[in-house]
């Protein structure tokens, strides 16, 4: 419950920043010019959705990861939307077992997560956290864990974006919804298109 209470204090918070579109989350920033949009959607489809050479972990799991980053950076918006990007990707492939990790994700517990993912997801905190904290012997345990070299860098890549997605939603207090049901219809249009293709119900996810 005080995660739920501490998503609603957000939601209460209104920009601090002038001039910026009237949009919530992360459309704040991608409506601020043309190209900014299509090139922060063309990063999140690169490291969320398209083919990642060498990559073995799923399209859900790196969802999982980026929502992993925005729990630990308190970014209740993209907490709350990837979560929900996950679901619905789990969702479209009929995983329904594995849902329970997602919300458990978004509460900094990795129980039940495999030995893979638990390592990645111990690589993305770090990177959040201190990058240079990151030793050889994380990278170690996560090929011992099944990881492959692309599975890594995608950990890397995956906490350092989500890092910088999160702090332009919440360094502009961009508005937050304090429930997590008005992701769903947009998650829904992720899991089957990616996210470089704008759709109308981007407009829904607001509080």
């Amino acid at each position: 419950m005080a995660r739920d209470a501490e998503r609603l204090a957000r939601a209460r918070q209104g920009p601090i920043v002038g001039g910026l579109p009237d949009a919530p989350g992360i459309l704040t920033a991608l409506r601020l010019t043309p190209n900014l949009g299509i090139h922060l959607r063309g990063l999140a489809d690169e490291l969320l959705v398209n083919d990642f050479p060498g990559a073995t972990i799923s399209r859900a799991e790196r969802e999982m990861l980026a929502t992993g980053v925005s729990a630990g950076n308190d970014c209740f918006f993209c907490m709350d939307s990837h979560a929900a990007h996950a679901a619905a990707v789990l969702e479209r492939e009929g995983d329904l077992g594995s849902l329970r990790l997602v919300e458990g994700i978004t509460r900094g517990s990795l129980e039940d997560v495999g030995d893979k993912m638990r390592a990645l997801l111990h690589i993305a905190e770090i990177v959040r956290r201190q990058a240079l904290d990151l030793t050889e012997a994380d990278v170690a345990a996560a090929h011992a864990a099944g990881a492959s070299d692309a599975d890594v860098q995608l950990a890397v890549l995956i906490a350092a974006a989500f890092s910088m997605y999160n702090r332009m939603v919440d360094g502009f207090r961009a508005g937050t919804p304090p429930s997590v049901e008005v992701y769903r219809e947009r998650a829904a249009v992720i899991a089957e298109q990616g996210y470089s293709v704008p759709s109308a119900p981007e407009a829904s996810v607001r509080g």
